[in-house]
């Protein structure tokens, strides 16, 4: 199929006429009509009703309009990816992952890779988990790590990206502690309590909306201070503004040191997996010998 069929096909679907259509594409209408005619002999269905004024798509047709469309767009990136593939494939191992991982549980995985394999020059990015499945996604990186959830099937499995278990965390509902030792804002007392919730664009957040949505709609729950990462939602836990569901690895420190307690209990947390996502295949040795390396630390087959 010439993808230049695709752009005649979708032009004739917006005109609905073969000779403005055939203008459009700065084409006759003869060797327009027969680059139609060649698209439909490739589908082996007719996409156009040439009895209707102005031409009407057939059903077939309005399907194809929508295929056709994303056709056409994943070829024109075809380029672009190639070229983060063979970048990829040249430079160092690039590892995306999330603010909250980046700053928890990359550095001592890392220390654990190292003991295992000579890793060699890496190329670290921290970002928000949309960006991070867009990096890997395209071959910008590597590998992503990032924390999941059984239950919760995001763009990186739906692309059919490989990944492994490599740790666990959880998200626990926090609060600033009163005088007397307890949770300033507590789930399940009376009256509503003041949430710190995550944007709709927040990767922990489409876990934690995904595994509590339904609950948090009958606790009362009134959000007071909206944002995309946990790092924000922290310090506003700590000033007691509201409950805000953070990684345990995140607050570790804070719930041991007192200054967040819990704010419910243990069925309001949520178990979370830290996973490594691989991309599209590239970097050759290096990254087959870190993959290698991170299945036997999480006792996985690679």
């Amino acid at each position: 199929m010439n993808p230049t069929w695709l752009e005649d096909f979708l032009a004739l679907a917006e005109t609905g006429n073969f000779s403005r259509a055939a203008a459009r594409r700065h084409s006759s209408q003869p060797a327009f009509s027969r680059r139609i005619r060649a698209l439909e002999d490739w589908i082996g269905q007719p996409l156009v009703d040439r009895s209707a004024q102005p031409a009407r798509l057939t059903e077939v047709g309005t399907w194809f309009r929508d295929v056709a469309t994303e056709l056409l767009a994943r070829t024109l990136r075809l380029p672009a990816e190639a070229a983060a593939v063979a970048q990829a494939q040249a430079g160092p191992l690039r590892i995306a992952a999330t603010h909250a991982l980046s700053f928890t549980f990359v550095p001592g995985w890392l220390r654990g890779l190292e003991e295992r394999i000579a890793l060699g020059p890496l190329q670290l990015v921290s970002d928000v988990l949309e960006r991070c499945e867009a990096l890997v996604a395209t071959g910008q990186v590597h590998f992503v790590v990032a924390h999941a959830h059984p239950a919760v099937r995001g763009p990186l499995e739906a692309a059919g990206c490989a990944w492994l278990r490599i740790g666990a965390d959880r998200l626990v509902p926090v609060a600033a502690r009163d005088a007397a030792g307890r949770p300033r804002h507590a789930l399940g007392g009376a009256g509503a309590v003041p949430l710190l919730r995550y944007s709709d664009e927040s990767g922990l957040g489409r876990l934690w909306r995904a595994t509590l949505g339904p609950r948090l709609d009958g606790a009362s729950a009134q959000p007071v201070v909206t944002a995309h990462l946990a790092s924000v939602l922290r310090p506003l836990a700590l000033e007691g503004r509201g409950v805000a569901w953070l990684p345990a690895s995140l607050v570790e420190a804070d719930l041991a040191a007192g200054r967040l307690v819990p704010a419910g209990g243990a069925d309001w947390e949520v178990p979370l997996d830290v996973r490594l996502w691989r991309g599209l295949p590239g970097g050759g040795p290096a990254a087959e010998s870190l993959w290698q390396a991170a299945a036997g630390m999480a006792g996985a087959p690679a």
